[in-house]
Formats: structure tokens, sequence, C-alpha cells
């Protein structure tokens, strides 16, 4: 309904749904107004989000009405080409000058003082970077959550591997609104039975081959995502990595330590507090959705269900209407996962502890002899070696602190193990790996998982890291040793005395990343015909000695 007459929403707030913003090249976009009690000029809050304004992303954040009540102009726009908005939906292509110009059309409305702020998380995250690349007046603070600054190696790819499920789930779900938005039933029937049936789909190959690509007049742009599978000018077109620089403004990061995009909320607040000043990270236990104390079964402790509605709020106070009751925040706030506890750091920690890979030769599945120790190999310890098979990949780790102990039964898996620990251990930050590695196919992955080993044998899913030989060396060659180096995701988690640290190895984790192949043929176009099995082999000797760095808070405990 467009042009509506004020709403009552209770308490003393007004809704005007429809309001119409031209922008530059004359596409009209709409927003949902909610006015805050006291009426006359007030600070005013934007999101722009391309999933229905009505929804205003209420799945993780507070009714807009509620901030509205708390003396805020709300404002919950459809981005171009979504909802009721005009024009032709590309994500992300847009959302700098289309929200830059939203802004500023903000700014000098009669009910605006000209402060406003954006907030909003996942793709309504980027669209607050993206406009304050763009630098308009009036924008003066930003609370992108769960998104990323660079959408290669924060959203889309990891260690260039394609993130699968999640890339072709999201666009599955975008492509289902532009089908109907542009009519076309067939495609629409498609999408719809495989939203209904998503994991099937994931197992389509080649995925580049996928059903919804047979349709012509559907947009390009899930295509265009998996046929761009390196860094470029494509990713660079879309996201704010070559504009950091016109960041300025205060931002407030919001990051779950088992969301997608981990890395591109937590590598963006790293990013930005590099050239910009008033740069805060949040960094909870959750998933994408929801934010709360549990993730399926698992509890997460009841400091979990952090109040982030009123942490928003007072952000917004502080730096929209002076309030300073943001003083006192610490500038990364985490909570750490096995302890259910919260803790304040001004940075990362420096400390890294070095655990080293040892065997007799056969540390397949938990069964195995292989072990995590602080001495450094000193002898011709013999190799590990495991058969990666595309056609039978090992399975991704789940959801949340999900229990690893079956997948590690299989052979097709590496597991070292530290001793009992003495004393807690709390590893902060990014895992850094070094492996000495040679495979006998010339295309490989290496996928390394952290997880902590409870007494009863457990083991609980930490943290993962992939990388594809073609994006980590200029020049592989099949049998031959190489020297892989690169990190897990970022966590925070308190190893407690009698847990036990556990590394996993493997070549796949499927389908949170997609299948090497081996055979040098790109992955969406590779298939059963195209797979390559491949022996991968570890070697952990005094030539070669693999291991792990982990990040440690103090205090630092023992093993």
């Amino acid at each position: 309904m467009k042009g509506s007459a004020r709403v009552d929403m209770g308490g003393g707030v007004l809704l005007e749904r429809a309001v119409a913003c031209c922008m530059s090249d004359g596409v009209t976009l709409y927003s949902d107004h909610y006015y805050p009690p006291s009426g006359g000029e007030s600070p005013t809050l934007l999101m722009r989000q391309p999933y229905g304004r009505d929804i205003a992303s209420t799945v993780v954040y507070a009714h807009p009405a509620w901030f509205a009540r708390h003396g805020y102009n709300v404002v919950i726009q459809d981005v171009r080409g979504r909802g009721d908005s005009e024009g032709e939906f590309y994500p992300f292509r847009h959302e700098g000058r289309d929200g830059a110009e939203t802004v500023a059309w903000l700014s000098d409305r009669p009910e605006s003082n000209g402060r406003i702020g954006m907030y909003g998380f996942s793709y309504q995250g980027l669209t607050q970077l993206l406009a304050a690349a763009e630098q308009p007046e009036g924008l003066e603070c930003i609370a992108p959550a769960m998104t990323a600054c660079d959408l290669y190696s924060g959203w889309f790819y990891q260690g260039g591997a394609l993130r699968l499920a999640s890339t072709l789930g999201w666009g599955l779900q975008m492509l289902k609104e532009d089908a109907r938005r542009l009519g076309l039933r067939e495609a629409s029937d498609m999408l719809e039975r495989a939203w209904a049936n998503l994991p099937a789909q994931f197992l389509e190959t080649p995925y580049a081959g996928h059903a919804v690509f047979r349709f012509d007049d559907l947009p390009t742009y899930l295509r265009d995502w998996i046929e761009n599978d390196e860094p470029g000018d494509y990713w660079a077109a879309l996201d704010v990595s070559k504009s950091l620089a016109k960041i300025k403004i205060p931002a407030l990061h919001v990051s779950g330590w088992y969301d997608t995009y981990l890395r591109g909320s937590v590598d963006g607040f790293d990013a930005l507090r590099k050239q910009a000043a008033h740069q805060y990270l949040l960094a909870g236990p959750w998933i994408h959705i929801p934010w709360g104390d549990r993730i399926g079964p698992h509890w997460l402790g009841a400091e979990a269900n952090l109040d982030t509605d009123m942490l928003l709020l007072r952000w917004f106070n502080h730096w929209l209407k002076g309030t300073d009751e943001f003083d006192a925040e610490p500038r990364i706030r985490h909570f750490a996962l096995n302890e259910g506890k919260w803790h304040n750091a001004e940075d990362w920690p420096s400390v890294r502890r070095v655990l080293y890979l040892h065997s007799n030769g056969r540390a397949n599945s938990s069964k195995g002899g292989g072990l995590l120790t602080d001495a450094a190999p000193e002898i011709a310890e013999p190799p590990d070696t495991f058969v990666h098979d595309p056609e039978v990949p090992v399975a991704a780790p789940g959801v949340g602190p999900v229990n690893q102990a079956a997948l590690e039964l299989g052979n097709n898996v590496l597991v070292y193990t530290s001793a009992a620990l003495e004393s807690p251990v709390h590893v902060f930050g990014a895992v850094e790996v070094e492996l000495h590695c040679a495979t006998s196919a010339a295309h490989a992955d290496l996928v390394v998982k952290l997880v902590c080993v409870k007494p009863n044998g457990d083991a609980m899913f930490v943290a993962i890291g992939v990388a594809r030989s073609s994006r980590v060396f200029a020049a592989f060659a099949a049998d031959t040793p190489h020297r892989w180096r690169f990190a897990l995701e970022p966590t925070s988690c308190v190893f407690a005395a009698g847990d036990r640290l556990r590394i996993e190895i493997a070549s796949s984790a499927y389908p949170l990343f997609d299948r090497n192949p081996g055979t040098g043929i790109a992955a969406r176009l590779a298939d059963s015909w195209t797979w390559q099995r491949s022996t991968q082999t570890i070697f952990h000797d005094a030539v070669r000695p693999s291991a792990i760095r982990l990040p440690v808070a103090a205090p630092e405990g023992g093993l």
C-alpha cells in the first residue's frame, strides 16, 4: 500500500508506510517510517534490506517500533528491485549510491535532526558499509552485523573453496523473489521445489549446471558468483575492499563464532580499525539466525542470551544523542565457548603457543596414534597418509558445537590429540596451521578443524579452515612436499582442565565447501566423470615439522 496514512503503533509511535524516495537515475525506492512519540526533530536509524521491509530483520532485532519508542525515527527501506521498490536487483551493485542518496534525503526531512545511523545484519550489514564508503553527510555511525567488507574471502569463498551450501542456498532464495517479480511461473515453481529440498541442491553435479541456469530471463548473479572463483575486479566492484580508507565513521561490528560470515565480520573489524577510529567488535557464540543461548540441541550457557537490542540502543544513544554511555565498552567483547562467559579485550593476544604433530605413521581416525605436543619432532617420524575421494567426501562439521566423535572414526581423517590439560587454555583468535604435505594429485584441498575433546570422549567442533592448492601456491606439483600455511576461522574457546585439544585433517568438508575434483577442471564444472581420488601425505619430522599455533589469552594454561 503506497502513500497510506499514519498508523498508530501504540505508545505514541506512528507508522507511515511506503514513503517514496526518488534516486538520481529516476528509480523510486519505498520505505516504512516509524516516528517517535516526542515528535519534533529526532535522530534517524536506517535499515536497507532485500527481504521485505515489514520483516525489518525482526528475526534478530527488536521491532522498529521499539527503537522508535526510545526516541528515534526508524526507516526500513526496500532496496532497488525488491519489495515495492523499482529497478532491477543485483546484489550489492547499487547499494553504495542508493544508500548515500537515501541518507541525504532523510537528512532533509522535517522530522530529522540531521544525525543518522544505520543498522542491520547480513546483507543489511554490507548496505551500511557501502553507504559509509560514499561518505554521505549526516551518516554518523553504523552497526554492521554478520557481514563482510571483502565479499570474495569473507562471504563467498574461503581459502579458494566456494562456500557451496550458503552460496547456492542464498542465491536460490533471492532468485525466487526475482522469478515472482518477473512473472516467470515455470522458474518460480522450480525454485520453490528446490527450496523445499535444499540439501538435494548441493548434491547436483556439476553445480554450474543446476536447473536454475536454464532460465535465461532470470538475473545472472548466482552464476556470476560461482564463475568468478578468484579475487579480482568483479568482487571489488561490489564490496568495499578497495574503498576501506573512505570509511571514517564509528562502527559496531557484530559476529558469531558459528556464523557463515564470521571471517568476513572479524576481518572487516580488523581492516577498518587500522585506519578509522572507534571500531568495536562484539563476538558471540551464535549462528547466523538466531542469536541466543542455544544452537539446535546445544546449550551455550545463560550468558549467551545477551541483550543485543539494548547494546545497539546504547551505541546509537552514544553517537547520535551524545550520552557517552558507550565510553566504558571494551574494543572487543567476546564470548568464550565451552566456558559460557563474556570477556573483554583491547586486541588479539600476541602469545602463540606451538603444538607439533606426531605419530607412528597411523594417525588415521581417533583410534590412531596422532599426538599434539609442545616438543618438536627430533627423529624421522613416519608420515601419515589418507585418501581423498570426491565421490565420498568428508562431511561438514555441522552447525554449532556439534560432536565430531562419529565422524572421527573414518580413516579418511587424520586426528592429532593433546594430553589432558592440567589447567585451562583459552584460545582466542585464529589458529594458524603449518603442514608439510604432498598430494598425488596436482590439485588438492586441505581442511583442518580445531576440536575440544571432553573427558567422556565427546569432540566439540570449535573452528575450521580450508586451503585450495591453486590459491595457496603459485606453482604446485603432485607428489612433492609443500608447506601449507593458512589460518582457521577465529574463535574464543576455553579448553578446561581435563579437556584435550585436537585437530582433524581431511580434504573436504562437504557441502560447507565445494569438492576439489583433483583434476584441474573447475570445481563448478566437475562431476563423477571428472573426479579423481588422491592420496595425501602429512610429514612431521625434524626436517619438516608440521604444527599449529594457538593464540592464547592470559592466563596461559599448561599442556
